[in-house]
């Protein structure tokens, strides 16, 4: 299994590690063309990415048969369980420890209103909404927040949880997430780290944090409606309040009436699924797992670094995100206009030009993005 995720080199791979392939900057190709025909340049991984051929097919085919009636066409259970067990080993847990659910806000949410009266949560500044908004909504909690490079010397014995994306969405900042594990842990503090920005790309042991969540459609190129919770072997000892029939030992003995036995493993927090969303979730992360993260992370770091020699030798600096495939820029969010003319898919976030690349992205698409900002 890969290692965790950590600081500011977070994810440079072991150069003996198998999972790794050396990529020459020259020649960036698209890792797995067969998959994917996209009708743009599309660099906007951050905010979805895109659905691999197989997820098309296994939808509409879902879809068909549902259309149709046919037996057991509503039925997609053994799916789920199979997405599950895929994000599992992607993260580096058994699959008893995964939850699945449709918004990694809801499990944040769960999370929060697990935490008691009073409990100190520090996040860092300007992470994202669905992370840190469901502890300021519950009023019971303190919520403190300082700048991210901040965050593990700001933990203190009163901190009940530290919540903080791995990878920061606004401009791909890699949080030093060794650091504040072994604060947190030397305060009695448990953690929170959403994954969100870097499975699929980065390698992660869910299992050195107490929970992790991740939603499956920017880096694991699945549909929306797809988000994963990974729990501790105690199950972490959160308050199932939203459970219903899913989260049963025995679900389909528990559609009438209070469940009197919720699943022993972390499924007692699923949501009732997305059946088709889960339908097509499956074959992006068979493919994270057939190509490996080292050799994605690898892929992904020498096309933002090409992009990040590029704005340099026309002026721009983008904002410091070493190892990370997100690459945000200053002072570009009119410029963006001339991506979009060329047809280019990219974002504007936090005032700024944001870029991101995978797998599905080749060095072309790089030196297109960098010639459409060249023009006057």
């Amino acid at each position: 299994m890969d290692g965790p995720i950590t600081g500011a080199d977070s994810g440079r791979m072991d150069e003996t590690s198998n999972d790794v392939t050396a990529i020459d900057e020259t020649a960036i190709e698209n890792l797995a063309p067969a998959q994917f025909a996209p009708g743009t340049v599309y660099l906007n991984t951050a905010a979805t990415g895109l659905l691999p051929a197989a997820a098309v097919t296994a939808m509409s085919e879902a879809a068909t048969a549902h259309a149709l009636g046919r037996p057991g066409s509503e039925d997609h259970f053994a799916v789920v369980d199979a997405v599950r067990s895929a994000f599992a080993r992607l993260v580096g847990v058994p699959a008893r420890r995964v939850a699945t659910g449709s918004s990694a806000a809801v499990y944040c949410g769960l999370i929060a209103q697990s935490l008691p009266e009073g409990a100190e949560v520090l996040c860092a500044e300007g992470d994202f909404s669905s992370l840190v908004n469901p502890f300021h909504v519950r009023a019971a909690l303190e919520v403190r927040t300082v700048p991210l490079e901040k965050l593990a010397a700001e933990v203190r014995p009163g901190t009940a949880l530290v919540a903080v994306s791995a990878v920061q969405s606004a401009d791909g900042r890699i949080a030093d997430l060794d650091a504040i594990g072994a604060a947190a842990r030397a305060h009695g503090a448990r953690t929170l780290v959403d994954i969100s920005q870097s499975a699929g790309w980065l390698p992660t042991d869910a299992g050195a944090f107490d929970f992790t969540v991740c939603v499956g459609y920017k880096w694991l190129m699945g549909p929306r409606g797809t988000a994963f919770l990974t729990v501790p072997e105690d199950l972490g000892g959160l308050t199932p309040v939203f459970a219903g029939w899913v989260a049963a030992e025995k679900p389909w003995d528990s559609t009438y009436g209070p469940v009197t036995e919720l699943a022993s493993s972390a499924r007692r927090y699923d949501e009732n699924p997305a059946l088709l969303s889960y339908t097509g979730a499956l074959a992006g992360l068979l493919l994270i797992e057939e190509l490996g993260t080292g050799r994605i992370a690898a892929h992904d770091r020498a096309l933002a670094d090409r992009f990040r020699a590029g704005l340099d030798r026309l002026g721009h600096r983008p904002v410091p995100a070493d190892g990370s495939p997100i690459v945000s820029v200053p002072g570009l969010d009119a410029p963006a206009e001339r991506l979009s003319a060329a047809g280019i898919r990219a974002g504007v976030r936090a005032g700024r030009l944001r870029v991101a690349f995978h797998l599905y992205n080749g060095a072309s698409d790089v030196d297109a993005a960098l010639e459409a900002l060249a023009r006057p």
